[in-house]
């Protein structure tokens, strides 16, 4: 069932809420927003609190994203949680990461099953830790077939090497004779992504105020409007994604044309 114009303004009842729901254009909402949540270890370094402390105040403001996300009829949401970059951090901070990821996955798929939230992992699965990969596989297997909000997870995921895989997936079907180069193209490649059946993002959400694309999803963001905001990721709630698709709905979206 989507979502009411009553329980949209019951979920956003405090301010700013019912403002901005005045400029809410929801036949204009983003069908895909995808999220670089930034900022969780600045954040606990300001409480002088370790990095870890940041991760876990941040997996709670995924779960305000989530509700958000199927308040105002978002169907898609990627999340950026763990790059392939990210394997270069402290290993304390690392394996507290992966524990975190079990942790959080275990406690919320009861929650998830119950907001029907189907979730897809995009990245390389097999260089995770096991409980840590085993646990996405089976979130992944539990909640296949609910349709309220498709969450894709970007985990040990960088989009050069998304990018190189698919090339090489590409190669190989050359050079086998099930496809001929001069086929080779963006629908082709697309294809070959990790999750080709996921939409390009309409919305590209970056929290903590830094004006970089960090090496996510280099192909599929080539025309997604960009919101960038000074927030820190833990403390992104509701009102923030709010505003953030009012903004986008404000906006005249042209792919390139006049």
């Amino acid at each position: 069932m989507s979502p009411s114009a009553d329980s949209r303004a019951d979920f956003f009842s405090d301010d700013p809420g019912p403002e901005l729901l005045e400029h809410l254009e929801t036949a204009r909402t983003p069908r895909h927003v995808a999220v670089i949540m930034d900022g969780n270890g600045r954040w606990a370094s300001a409480r002088n609190l370790p990095r870890v402390a940041g991760h876990r105040a941040g997996a709670k403001a995924v779960r305000e994203l989530i509700a958000a996300a199927i308040e105002l009829g978002v169907e898609f949401l990627t999340i950026y949680s763990f790059s392939s970059e990210n394997w270069s951090r402290p290993a304390d901070e690392v394996s507290g990461l992966m524990r975190l990821f079990v942790e959080v996955l275990e406690r919320e798929l009861g929650n998830l099953e119950k907001m029907h939230v189907r979730v897809l992992v995009s990245g390389d699965l097999a260089g995770l830790p096991t409980e840590t990969a085993e646990a996405f596989r089976s979130t992944v297997e539990r909640t296949a077939a609910n349709q309220a909000l498709t969450l894709v997870v970007a985990l040990n995921y960088g989009g050069r090497t998304e990018i190189v895989h698919a090339t090489q997936a590409l190669a190989a079907d050359v050079a086998s004779g099930e496809l001929d180069a001069g086929a080779i193209d963006e629908v082709a490649f697309s294809r070959h992504l990790y999750l080709p059946e996921v939409p390009d993002p309409d919305l590209l959400i970056r929290t903590s105020g830094e004006m970089r694309v960090s090496n996510f999803l280099l192909w599929q963001i080539a025309y997604s409007e960009i919101w960038v905001t000074d927030t820190l990721w833990p403390d992104f709630d509701r009102y923030e994604f709010l505003r953030a698709l009012v903004e986008f709905e404000s906006r005249e979206r042209r792919f390139g044309g006049r």
